[in-house]
């Protein structure tokens, strides 16, 4: 419950939107969208929170289809958002423009997920996107979630293969939204000139 209420609070301060937190005792997706649909008539918008990978993409796109108002993850869309937004300050410091740049974009959950999508619709150059087996690429189904395979059709266009390693290099920018201390000097001294 603090969690939600900060999250209301900062709806009113930030955007002056009456919030209302409301926490759910079920991980189970089907009884989350139930739910949702039923108290949705007494809302403007809904934000889901903390829906953990696959089953949030379900959710939200079961939602975004049945409902007639906003619906928004703010584990993906929320984390998309802010990233795109440091993204764009970063490349004004290191004077690069987003379509010459290469991301890599390590971990490919739900805030992956996102921020892949929002890269390429911001008009990116190229994605790689890298997961805890390596980098995804279009035909690697035997490990890959069915969002992950949407991902690896819409990223990596030169078809790399391998591990993060294999990714990073001369790659202009690193997104991790897995695990920490991955990122070692020696990967980021393989990357482009001025690497974010």
């Amino acid at each position: 419950m603090p969690v939600m209420e900060g999250k209301a609070i900062l709806f009113k301060e930030l955007a002056d939107i009456d919030a209302i937190p409301i926490c759910l005792r079920s991980q189970d997706p089907e009884l989350i969208v139930q739910t949702v649909e039923q108290i949705a008539p007494g809302f403007g918008g809904i934000n889901l929170e903390d829906i953990a990978a696959p089953n949030c993409f379900m959710v939200e796109g079961r939602l975004h289809n049945s409902l007639d108002i906003p619906v928004m993850h703010d584990d993906q869309h929320g984390t998309a958002v802010v990233v795109l937004a440091a993204l764009r300050n970063a490349l004004f410091l290191v004077g690069k423009s987003l379509r010459d740049v290469r991301a890599v974009v390590n971990g490919i959950g739900a805030a992956g997920t996102a921020i892949v999508r929002a890269l390429l619709e911001a008009g990116i150059g190229e994605v790689t996107a890298v997961d805890r087996h390596g980098i995804l690429c279009e035909g690697d189904d035997d490990q890959q979630s069915t969002m992950q395979r949407i991902i690896a059709a819409q990223t990596n266009r030169e078809r790399r293969r391998g591990s993060l390693a294999a990714a990073l290099s001369g790659a202009d920018l690193f997104i991790g939204v897995s695990r920490g201390n991955i990122l070692t000097p020696d990967l980021v001294r393989s990357m482009a000139s001025d690497p974010i």
